[in-house]
């Protein structure tokens, strides 16, 4: 199976796919030129907001607009004729190597994110947050090279959440309080580089099974609750960064990527790459939660 493009967004580090009920839109950003983008399926309507700062992510709110992962931290952000932030959190200063990658929401309006070392993905100097609905900041775990992927299973109680450098998935039992316990590794990638890739941004749909996108391996594939594989999505990208289920029925897997670090040859081999793709009629997702703050 493969993925088709949708839109050749050429970004350079495409990433944080979300759909929106409300409008019915496709959102992600670009992180290395930074922007946020928008793809309306029914019309195939595309917008784009330049950011002055790395995007990492976006999460509706839901008293309207968006919460946004920015290099420095959290942010409410406005998207309409232009883009306006209004910050929440300030993290990290401008000089900081550090920066924020990835998030979802979970049923309870809770905000689940990560940080990593933007210069040196090696130094496992990333922490995953969790952001209540009444604004305080929490530490819930540490030491990762790059965080990403946070979802839930359907029920809410296990969360999964990445360390691409180790390419290794966790899972989290979730507790009625919000807190973490009994981290384990649920799935860790095998095999080479080119053919399985590096555990990137995940969703999971309503059976319960994860969608992992896979950097540098060029591909989407579909784990059961024991981490098994079941279906493998050819995406024609090699730095495949996202996916989210969007569509009128929730049915469509959307898919980001980048061009990031590969030269003219390989582009051309790629031409895909840094585009937004679909694999329609491939599953059934989940509305996404929003933040309640």
């Amino acid at each position: 199976m493969r993925a088709d493009l949708v839109w050749d967004a050429r970004c350079t580090l495409g990433e944080g796919v979300v759909w929106n009920e409300g409008d019915q839109t496709v959102y992600f950003v670009d992180i290395k030129s930074p922007a946020v983008h928008a793809y309306v399926p029914a019309t195939s309507v595309c917008r784009r907001w330049d950011m002055p700062e790395m995007v990492g992510w976006l999460v509706p709110r839901r008293s309207g607009g968006w919460i946004a992962g920015m290099k420095s931290g959290v942010a409410a952000l406005t998207l309409d004729g232009t883009a306006r932030l209004e910050w929440l959190h300030r993290m990290h200063g401008a000089d900081s190597p550090l920066r924020l990658n990835d998030a979802k929401a979970d049923a309870a309006g809770c905000l689940w994110f990560g940080t990593m070392n933007n210069e040196d993905e090696t130094r496992p100097e990333g922490r995953f947050y969790r952001l209540d609905p009444d604004g305080s900041l929490q530490v819930v775990d540490e030491g990762y090279g790059v965080t990403n992927g946070p979802c839930f299973s359907p029920d809410g109680r296990t969360l999964y959440h990445t360390d691409s450098v180790l390419r290794t998935i966790y899972a989290f039992d979730v507790g009625a309080d919000r807190t973490l316990s009994n981290k384990r590794v649920w799935k860790r990638i095998e095999g080479t580089e080119q053919a399985e890739g590096y555990p990137d941004g995940m969703c999971t749909d309503r059976e319960g099974f994860v969608w992992v996108a896979r950097w540098a391996a060029g591909c989407v594939t579909r784990l059961d609750p024991q981490g098994n594989e079941v279906t493998r999505i050819q995406t024609g990208a090699p730095r495949t960064t996202n996916c989210c289920f969007g569509g009128a029925d929730l049915g469509d897997l959307y898919i980001t990527s980048a061009r990031i670090g590969l030269d003219a040859s390989a582009l051309l081999a790629a031409p895909d790459s840094g585009a937004l793709l679909v694999a329609r009629g491939v599953g059934r997702g989940n509305v996404p939660h929003a933040f309640g703050g």
